[in-house]
């Protein structure tokens, strides 16, 4: 079982992405998945997140614990939501949003400029679809596949194509910071 949370701010599609992924595992990935969310009173601009829980088999609790993974697009989010990350776990920032406090344990960091790479598609809109690329290299919990077809319902129509090309340059981001880490040296 794997518990991920995203979060960042109200109005960035933080909960969007909960359901993308949720759909991409449960639809398109032949696993098990449940989402749930939350986010403060102040709605837009406030804190907010979206639980995944993702499984092999059917998931009995729908609520994450103690997360493996924690996306965080905004700093508010980041400080509230870090210190439930494993010490083992894996964050991914959006570098230009979160400013990291001294990393504990053992968690590894991978960051994006998810909002700059939106702006240059022409919108920050796609901040969360850049994003969700990014996340998706980085912790294989779906296949990028599966995240692309669960795309249609979820994003509006006529800018399906745009949300692709941003999801698709998050990936390329998040391969590329893969390889660089596999050849850092170790020690």
């Amino acid at each position: 079982m794997t518990e991920i949370r995203f979060s960042g701010f109200g109005g960035q599609g933080i909960i969007r992405c909960g359901l993308i992924t949720g759909k991409a595992i449960s639809l398109f990935d032949n696993k098990y998945a449940t989402m749930t969310q939350s986010f403060g009173p102040e709605a837009r601009g406030s804190a907010c997140s979206s639980q995944v829980v993702v499984s092999e088999d059917r998931v009995l609790y729908p609520y994450i614990t103690k997360p493996e993974i924690l996306i965080s697009m905004s700093q508010e989010a980041y400080d509230k939501y870090e210190p439930d990350l494993r010490e083992d776990g894996i964050l991914i920032i959006d570098t230009d949003l979160v400013k990291l406090k001294a990393p504990r344990g053992k968690i590894r960091v991978y960051s994006v400029p998810a909002t700059r790479f939106a702006e240059e598609l022409g919108n920050r809109v796609f901040a969360n679809l850049v994003m969700l690329g990014f996340f998706t290299a980085i912790s294989k919990a779906a296949t990028p596949e599966a995240m692309k077809k669960a795309l249609p319902g979820l994003v509006p129509k006529r800018f399906l194509d745009l949300n692709i090309k941003a999801f698709d340059q998050g990936y390329e981001h998040g391969q590329e910071a893969l390889k660089k880490e596999k050849d850092q040296p170790k020690g």
